[in-house]
């Protein structure tokens, strides 16, 4: 992860269309642009298990989807989870601006401090409502509710483990079975 120098001024959600295609993900936190090389496959490979998994217990109100997809809550920032379900009312044109129901981040070498810093915090000061890490190494899962306007953990499972989620919906995860390459 790198972040790219810059005049005086914060980065916005308008500067990230002039960025170049270049297979790097480019996000924003508080208006500082942060750089990560693209994934790995382990990493794409979990991402898959599991919009595969939450998409066949995804009610109709809501919609499963994978990065690259732009949740913008202000101007100043723009993340891309691994996995979000988001509200079918709140889809709009391009990107996603109302508080996510969950983001599912996944993590790898060179975004876990991202990922457990800065997006944690990001996405608990946004209203996401529930947040999972999944890490391949482990392999583990940790998920997260909000509650009163910070994290609390509400599960963990590792390896062969599983472990059921009530949030957003119901949905049994053995973090295991989602590292088989």
């Amino acid at each position: 992860m790198a972040v790219m120098p810059r005049e005086a001024y914060d980065w916005t959600v308008d500067d990230l269309e002039d960025l170049p295609d270049d297979g790097l993900q480019y996000e924003l936190v508080d208006g500082i642009l942060l750089v990560s090389p693209a994934p790995i496959p382990i990493h794409q490979a979990v991402v898959g298990e599991l919009f595969v998994l939450l998409r066949q217990s995804c009610p109709k109100h809501l919609k499963v989807f994978v990065a690259p997809l732009d949740w913008q809550p202000d101007r100043f920032t723009s993340l891309q989870p691994d996995v979000l379900v988001v509200a079918r009312e709140d889809i709009g044109a391009q990107n996603i601006t109302r508080p996510l129901p969950l983001a599912v981040e996944v993590l790898s070498p060179s975004t876990r401090r991202k990922d457990r810093v800065l997006k944690f915090s990001k996405y608990a000061d946004s209203g996401v409502r529930s947040y999972w890490v999944v890490d391949p190494d482990g392999p583990s899962l940790i998920a997260y509710d909000l509650v009163d306007g910070s994290y609390v953990m509400t599960g963990r499972a590792d390896g062969t483990e599983s472990i059921t989620l009530d949030n957003p919906f119901p949905v049994t995860v053995v973090p295991a079975e989602l590292v088989d390459l």
